[in-house]
């Protein structure tokens, strides 16, 4: 295992090289030049240059690169183009907001997934399973703003039960964050209940039609201890990969729901950064959801191998 692991880290950091070489290359062919963006409309050639020097894009890419990665290992992100203030208190502050909405969306959609296609996987065919289905395939084409609309129309504005704006203030606590995370996470759930009930769905249909289920049956194991501890393990292992996908899109790829409720996650930043050409605000969001990624697959990997300790041994 510990040999697995390793091997695993050294594919991570790898990984994480070339995505850091990719992100800045992207970043140096984006459209405008940003000098000229944060000048004044009126401001001369010369001016326009000197800002270009003050900003450091006057040096080669592979300068810039250096430069960029070695103060970004030392926790020095540079400086904000737009707002000129520390890239880094700017990126944290959202990430922390970020991460609190991903909590609670995970706890809201896993149970409520994950339970639904294990419910409608062992009632295959039937009415449970029919009626499980239609409401997942409901959801997949629902659109994130349609949904977030909805639920600050009837429980915001109608039922007066959680705030239509999700704007919470810098350092806010969790519990008092939490009124203001439920709307915008339950609009995350529901994109992620789609996708997770049908996958377990359908893995626990497979499963259950595996020798090795009605090998232990005819052992005399009951159906439970079948269910619980063979059929939910082989098939979780796909699941794992879906949900370690959605913590990516949690992080910083909610765009859309952070902006119908105005909340200042790293999904709206991204967006803010992308139109003010603010690139190292934009490497460093870009950067930190990767991270995000790797690291939620790096656990994905470890729980394939705790599942099925086949996979540590290939």
């Amino acid at each position: 295992m510990s040999r697995y692991v390793l091997r695993r880290m050294g594919f991570l950091l790898l990984t994480l090289l070339l995505t850091s070489i990719i992100v800045f290359s992207i970043t140096q062919f984006l459209p405008g030049d940003v000098a000229r963006i944060l000048m004044p409309r009126d401001a001369s050639e010369e001016a326009i240059a000197a800002k270009r020097t003050e900003l450091g894009l006057d040096r080669s890419p592979l300068v810039q690169y250096g430069a960029w990665a070695g103060g970004f290992l030392t926790g020095d992100w540079g400086t904000s183009y737009a707002w000129e203030i520390p890239v880094r208190s700017r990126v944290i502050e959202a990430l922390r907001n970020s991460l609190m909405l991903a909590a609670v969306a995970l706890a809201l959609a896993l149970p409520v997934s994950m339970g639904l296609g294990v419910w409608a996987g062992l009632s295959e065919h039937r009415l449970p399973d029919q009626l499980i289905s239609l409401f997942s395939l409901s959801l997949v084409g629902l659109p994130e703003f349609v949904t977030g609309v909805l639920l600050i129309e009837w429980l915001a504005h109608r039922w007066k039960w959680f705030p239509a704006i999700s704007s919470i203030a810098p350092d806010t606590s969790f519990i008092d964050a939490l009124p203001y995370l439920i709307l915008p996470a339950t609009t995350a759930t529901f994109v992620l209940l789609a996708y997770i009930v049908r996958l377990t769905r359908a893995e626990i249909v497979e499963q259950l039609h595996r020798p090795y289920v009605r090998t232990a049956v005819l052992k005399g194991l009951s159906w439970p201890t079948v269910v619980l501890r063979h059929v939910l393990r082989n098939a979780l292992l796909p699941t794992i990969t879906v949900i370690a996908i959605s913590i990516g899109w949690l992080i910083g790829g909610i765009i859309v729901i952070e902006n119908v409720f105005n909340f200042p996650g790293l999904g709206r930043l991204l967006l803010s950064a992308i139109d003010n050409r603010d690139f190292p605000l934009l490497q460093a969001i870009t950067m930190i959801v990767v991270v995000g990624v790797m690291l939620a697959n790096f656990a994905a990997d470890l729980l394939y191998a705790a599942l099925d300790p086949r996979i540590r041994y290939e």
